[in-house]
Formats: C-alpha cells, sequence, structure tokens
C-alpha cells in the first residue's frame, strides 16, 4: 500500500519554494518581494479595518497570502512550475491584485436568475464585507461558487439576449421583475410559433389556445432544437437547451383543453411565475374585473374592488401618488416601489416620458366618487412640481430624483 503525503501549505508558498529549488526564482527576486509583502499586508489591513491593531496585521497576512495562491493555483491549474514563472515575471503585489480582482468579479456576478432579486453592479463599498469574508476562503470554494454563478449569468444573459430579439429589453425585464427561465421558456413558444414578440397576457392565452389545437407530436417538433435562432451564441446554447426540455417536459399540462389556461398559469402553483407575459399598464389591475365570476355585479362594484386590489387598502397620499405615477409611466401599477424599481420607474420616465392625464382617467373610472376630486387635485399639485425633476437630463446619477420620490412617494427604505 502506497502513502501518500498531504501538503497543506499555501500554493503559493509551494511555488515559491519550487521556484527557488528549481533556480526559477533568484535571491533577488526573493528580496523584492519580502520588500512588497509588509506593504500589501498594511494596504490590505487597512481596506478592511486598521492597519494599527496586530489582529488586523495578521490576518492581513492571511489574507494577502491567500489572494496570491487563489491567483496563482486558478490561472495555472494548479501546475507549480507554471505559477513560479509567474511570481519570477510580475511582482507579487499584482498576484495579490489580481487575486482580490477575481474575488470581486465572482462577488457582482448574479446569484439568482430572477430579475427582481438580481442587482447587476460594478463593485461598491457595500460589498467590501463579502470580500473580507472570500479573502479567506479557498480555492475549491471559490471555484464551486463561481460555476454556480457563472450558469446562473449565463441564464439572465440568455433570457435578456432572446427577449431582446422578441422586442424587449434588459431594462423591461428589470422592471416586470420575472424569473429569468420563465423568460426563456415563453420565449421558446413564441419563436415555436413563429411570432415575432413576446405576448401580453391575451397573446399568451392565445398562443397556448393555439398550440392545444395542434397535434403533441408536432409541438415537440415545433418546439425541437431547431426552433433556437441559428445566431443565438455559443455561450448560452447549453442553459437554453436546458430550459427548452423543461418546456417539453411541461407539454402534458401545456396542452391539456381540460385545464383552463387562466387556472394553470395563474393558479397552479408548479406553474406560477414558471411563464412570462408582458404586462401593459392596467393589465393587473383589470385581470380582477375580468375574472369576477359574478356576472351581474355592477359596474360601481366593479370599480371599488378595482380600486382596492389597485391600492392594496391603502388611502395615504404617498402610496396613491406612487400609483397614479406609476399609471403615468405606463409601468405595472403599484402602490409601493422598491429602491430597485424606483430607479427602473425614473429611467423610463427619462426614456418614454409621462401620461400625466391617465391618472386622472384612472381615478374617475375606479376612485370612490366622494374623492375623486381631491385626488386629481393632489395628483395634479404634485405632477406639476415633480415633472422637472423626474425628468431632468442634469441629474445624471438620479440623485434628485430618487430623493424627490423617496420624500413623496411610498419606497421601501434598505
Amino acid at each position: 500500500m502506497s502513502i501518500s503525503l498531504y501538503d497543506s501549505r499555501p500554493f503559493f508558498e509551494k511555488a515559491l519554494q519550487y521556484g527557488v529549488q528549481h533556480g526559477i526564482i533568484q535571491p533577488a527576486k526573493l528580496d523584492t518581494i519580502n520588500t512588497e509583502a509588509p506593504k500589501g499586508m498594511v494596504q490590505i489591513a487597512r481596506y478592511f479595518g486598521s492597519e494599527y491593531l496586530r489582529p488586523e496585521i495578521e490576518q492581513a497576512k492571511n489574507r494577502i497570502v491567500n489572494l496570491v495562491s487563489l491567483y496563482l493555483e486558478h490561472s495555472t491549474g494548479g501546475n507549480v512550475q507554471l505559477a513560479a514563472e509567474s511570481l519570477r515575471d510580475n511582482t507579487f503585489l499584482s498576484h495579490s491584485k489580481a487575486g482580490s480582482t477575481l474575488l470581486k468579479d465572482l462577488i457582482t456576478l448574479p446569484q439568482n436568475s430572477h430579475f427582481g432579486m438580481n442587482e447587476r453592479t460594478e463593485f461598491t463599498d457595500e460589498h467590501i464585507p463579502v470580500l473580507a469574508k472570500w479573502t479567506l476562503r479557498t480555492l475549491p470554494e471559490f471555484q464551486a461558487e463561481l460555476a454556480k454563478r457563472q450558469k446562473v449569468a449565463a441564464i439572465v444573459d440568455a433570457a435578456i439576449w432572446l427577449a431582446e430579439q422578441l422586442g424587449f429589453d434588459e431594462e423591461q425585464l428589470e422592471e416586470a421583475g420575472m424569473d429569468a427561465e420563465a423568460v426563456i421558456r415563453t420565449a421558446l413558444l413564441t419563436l415555436a410559433a413563429k411570432n415575432r414578440k413576446l405576448p401580453d397576457w391575451a397573446g399568451f392565452e392565445r398562443l397556448v389556445g393555439l398550440l392545444r389545437k395542434k397535434p403533441a407530436v408536432d409541438v415537440k417538433k415545433a418546439l425541437s432544437a431547431s426552433v433556437l435562432p441559428k445566431n443565438l451564441p455559443d455561450a448560452f446554447t447549453e442553459v437554453v437547451e436546458q430550459v427548452r426540455k423543461s418546456v417539453i417536459a411541461d407539454l402534458p399540462k401545456l396542452l391539456d383543453p381540460e385545464l383552463p389556461t387562466r387556472k394553470l398559469f395563474n393558479q397552479t402553483p408548479a406553474f406560477m411565475g414558471r411563464y412570462f407575459w408582458v404586462e401593459d399598464a392596467l393589465s393587473e389591475v383589470d385581470t380582477y374585473e375580468r375574472e369576477v365570476d359574478d356576472k351581474h355585479a355592477t359596474r360601481i362594484e366593479q370599480s371599488s374592488k378595482t380600486w382596492q386590489k389597485a391600492t392594496q387598502g391603502y388611502s395615504d397620499d404617498s402610496s396613491l401618488l406612487t400609483l397614479f405615477l406609476t399609471l403615468a409611466a405606463g409601468s405595472k401599477p403599484a402602490s409601493l416601489l422598491t429602491e430597485k424599481s424606483a430607479t427602473a420607474l425614473i429611467k423610463k420616465i427619462r426614456k418614454s416620458g409621462l401620461d400625466t392625464d391617465l391618472p386622472i382617467a384612472y381615478i374617475r373610472e375606479h376612485a370612490p366618487v366622494a374623492y375623486q376630486n381631491d385626488f386629481c387635485e393632489m395628483w395634479q399639485e404634485f405632477i406639476a412640481d415633480a415633472q422637472s425633476t423626474l425628468k431632468s437630463d442634469f441629474d445624471y446619477n438620479l440623485h434628485d430624483a430618487m430623493a424627490l420620490l423617496r420624500l413623496q412617494c411610498n419606497v421601501e427604505q434598505k
């Protein structure tokens, strides 16, 4: 029986010793590393805490060795000779920085394929505590997390690419807040039907209805791999193919004529949120009215229920102004915005403008009669003062517009 020894040394130490033993790294280079390393440790200690505390310096020593080891082992595939040559040809601090860059790139990759839960952003100070944890993680942990996040990123990017082929851009996907796989599933159904636009609910319902009129074998054929666009980037092929297989698996229920489409997609837990359709400005509100089972309900009763659903029962000025502004922007009606959806709303206003008459018409149609004049007056006063700030070309970072929404509307604070 042979026995192999487990070498627990950091990869940097292994590469350095190999380089010295094989004449790759000369004494002058060792002196340079010995000069650079303390400087790097102080910089790291300062970045994550304080360079004046001994425990912070000790931690910084572990961090810098781990960062260099991470980069060397990841970039060379664990080849100590290549790692030693890299140490010879490049500065010690450049290796530390490269390791830090690897981790920053990892941290900014999406963790979730849901557009509403995924903020694609560059590395900021808010990420520093997360980076602090990752600087002490192992290479296998890094590689496992990287593989997982890269797959999520590929799904998200594939959804964006397919949506853009069908007339729907990334900002609209962010605003819709659906899962990327749901977007891909509907895109595949749309392509299989040879349509050129992602459908709204009515169009999606018609699409399913048309598929149900065809033999299942023909639908499967239409959803074969050939449905994928010929110019689909290679980076997306694998993830889209996996989602395509899930659509094939859904066909027994998708094509079941005994299952009402609305019930399947809006009331069946396994299918709720599994597919995507474009929401128009009032579709969420109008859906409630269309689903009223009581055919004899009066228009007043329907309007009252519509108003209650739109406002979620809130009657404060901030909630109402939020609802009116989302209506005017042609967005999904909402009485509460997250920071992210508020940012998306401002961008949409600056891109597409506002229909300031739409909230007035909606108030007259659905609000309680006794309060309609007050609501109209409140909206008109607000938009008269707010419109210039919301549309300003000089507010590049949206600071003024976001401050306005936080003050006047209902924006959920982090």
